[in-house]
Parts: C-alpha cells; sequence; structure tokens
C-alpha cells in the first residue's frame, strides 16, 4: 500500500513539474480546444497578362466584378457604337450590363471573380422628366442585391457616367418612380455588400 501511495505521489509531483515548467515558458495551460477558425483564402483578383483574348474587334472596358468581398476591374472587350447618340448610348450601356450578367471566364474564375448580377435585366430609354443621361432598368435598382447593384452603378460610373468625369449614374426601374443618383465610392468598391444604398433624387428635367 505504501509503495502505490508513493508512486501516486511521485506522479503528482511530475505532472505539477511539467505545469510549472509550461508557465515558466509564457504558455498558459488550458484545458478548452480553442477552434482559430479556418485558415484564410486568398485569392489573386488578377487574371494573367494575355489570358484575355477579345471574341471579337472592340474596345476594352473596365466592368466591375466581385473578388475576396470586394469590386475588382476586370477587362472586357465590347463593341462600341458608331456615333455618340442616345440610341447608341443604350446599347452600350446593354452591352455592359451583359458582361456583367456573364459568368466569368475561366481565368476569371482561377483568378477568384463572380458576379452577382442575374438575367434577365435590361436597360431602357429615361422617361420623359428624367434628368439627362439617365437610365432605366427592367428591375428597380433597390430590388437589386447590394453585391449587384453596386457593380451596375461602378460599371456605368467608369464607362458612361452622368456627366463626364464624375463618378454618378442616374438609374431607375420600369415604374414611375423617380429616378435616382447613385455614386461609385471607395467604400461602395471595398463594402459592395452594404454600401449601395438609395440615391439621391436629381432634380427632373424642365419641359
Amino acid at each position: 500500500m505504501r509503495g502505490r501511495r508513493r508512486r501516486a505521489a511521485a506522479a503528482l509531483a511530475g505532472l505539477l513539474a511539467l505545469g510549472t515548467a509550461a508557465t515558466g515558458c509564457g504558455i498558459r495551460p488550458t484545458s478548452v480546444p480553442v477552434d482559430a477558425g479556418p485558415a484564410p483564402s486568398r485569392v489573386p483578383c488578377e487574371v494573367p497578362d494575355g489570358a484575355v483574348a477579345p471574341q471579337f474587334e472592340g474596345v476594352t472596358v473596365q466592368v466591375y466584378l466581385v473578388c475576396g468581398a470586394q469590386l475588382v476591374t476586370a477587362q472586357r472587350s465590347v463593341r462600341m457604337p458608331e456615333n455618340k447618340g442616345a440610341e447608341d448610348r443604350l446599347r452600350f450601356a446593354q452591352a455592359l450590363l451583359d458582361e456583367l450578367i456573364a459568368q466569368p471566364s475561366g481565368d476569371e474564375k482561377d483568378a477568384g471573380f463572380t458576379t452577382e448580377v442575374k438575367g434577365p435585366l435590361t436597360v431602357t430609354a429615361a422617361h420623359k422628366n428624367d434628368p439627362p443621361g439617365a437610365l432605366r432598368l427592367s428591375r428597380n435598382p433597390q430590388d437589386l442585391s447590394s453585391l449587384a447593384l453596386s457593380q451596375v452603378v461602378c460599371t456605368y460610373a467608369e464607362n458612361t457616367p452622368t456627366a463626364p468625369g464624375s463618378q454618378q449614374v442616374v438609374l431607375g426601374g420600369p415604374g414611375e418612380d423617380p429616378a435616382r443618383g447613385y455614386t461609385c465610392t471607395s467604400e461602395m468598391k471595398s463594402r459592395p455588400d452594404s454600401a449601395a444604398t438609395l440615391g439621391d433624387i436629381p432634380r427632373p428635367t424642365r419641359t
């Protein structure tokens, strides 16, 4: 019996010594498992040079896709209208929208690009009292997801801004609700899931 007690005391002393040594090395012993979460995923968000080959002779534009929970530009080739009339501007706006709806290419997917803009979605002419440069979508802008609306706003602001040099576009839906101005900001690019909000209502055109 005494031999068993001695062996038990020796084992307990050894465990206490190990605990003291760990504490002395700056390690806090714990019996609770620590979940550090999954390892952070890293995506390049950049398509290799030469990987983007235009499908036809056109103009290279920048469209905004989602990558790493942010908006990142991707190069696309679209047909540019021959002149700058209102009808051709609508065709160009629809071409940009079609690029946002299209699924990213294989190289873009490998780089981490996705799109939240879903079809069918079209662009129509502005209503009678809309401000100059307004675009009307076949769905209300506020009915789009925040990510999708941010993609549309920043892509249009990059290529067809309401005024040259501005980062604002005026968008409306198919109904009679007034069109609103949306600005592509740095916050919208870095937090597109929460930054897209209702814009101001521009002053209507006088008739």
